[in-house]
């Protein structure tokens, strides 16, 4: 609560961990956040780095078909045979949404390979059409690009902290409670390992450095995503860098004063 600093936040604390929530789900809740924000006479302000959410709340999602659970186990099933199968197949199928999708990404994949295999034409056309994209506002986009060494750096005390903070405690409360080792939350970097420490397959040591290690990783591929995101501006450094915050504001200024041109 303390890192809020009184702002008012949403999407936050909304969930129970084995509850579901979609790309979809996200994007409707958000606008209607977006919404009663901008209701107030307020600037609605998003921060975070899941690029598949920020596009779906922006550009909106295709409808595409329900999920069909066979075809999925059946998927499932060739992905554990071969490791990296479902996103070469993908390949053949649709070079072009396979592209944009990391390999190790395995549920990304299996949804564009049923999209594929059910709607009989590429993910890449079927996404083309449909979208429901954000409707009434301008969007100005700022990444934050700090050197790789330095973000790595703090990506490692960040994940050492929330171990030193608890992290293990908190998994096992959360499986006192009654809820499932397979709820979606446990399979997060962090969770993740501690969950693995709980069950004695990792030590505490390897559990922190296998979670540090799958961040880094994760951050990665995000830089790689955001690379991608059109209309985006970079600045160089984190949010505490000499001269960063100075350089959102007078962006920001500027770009409301063009708005009320």
């Amino acid at each position: 609560m303390a890192d809020r600093r009184g702002i008012e936040h949403h999407l936050i604390d909304i969930l129970d961990p084995d509850e579901p929530f979609t790309a979809g789900e996200y994007a409707r809740l958000a606008r209607e956040a977006i919404a009663a924000v901008s209701a107030r006479g307020r600037l609605p302000i998003l921060a975070g780095g899941t690029g598949f959410y920020l596009r779906a709340l922006l550009d909106g999602l295709f409808e595409g078909p329900s999920r069909d659970q066979d075809l999925r186990d059946r998927l499932a099933a060739r992905e554990a045979r071969r490791a990296g199968s479902l996103h070469r197949l993908l390949g053949r199928i649709d070079g072009e949404t396979a592209r944009k999708i990391h390999a190790h990404d395995v549920p990304k994949v299996t949804r564009a390979l049923e999209v594929c295999l059910l709607m009989r034409r590429p993910a890449s056309e079927v996404f083309r059409h449909g979208r429901d994209a954000l409707r009434g506002y301008r969007t100005l986009k700022i990444g934050l690009l700090p050197e790789r060494e330095e973000l790595y750096s703090r990506l490692d005390l960040r994940c050492a902290a929330m171990f030193a903070g608890g992290l293990v405690d908190e998994v096992r409360s959360i499986l006192a409670r009654g809820f499932s080792e397979a709820s979606k939350p446990f399979e997060s970097h962090g969770y993740k390992q501690a969950l693995q420490h709980i069950h004695g397959e990792l030590n505490q040591r390897e559990a922190q450095f296998y979670a540090q290690r799958n961040t880094r990783q994760y951050a990665k591929r995000q830089l790689t995503w955001f690379r991608r995101e059109a209309g985006l501006v970079w600045l160089r450094g984190f949010v505490d860098t000499p001269g960063v915050c100075e350089n959102v504001l007078e962006r920001v200024a500027r770009f409301l004063a063009s708005s009320s041109c």
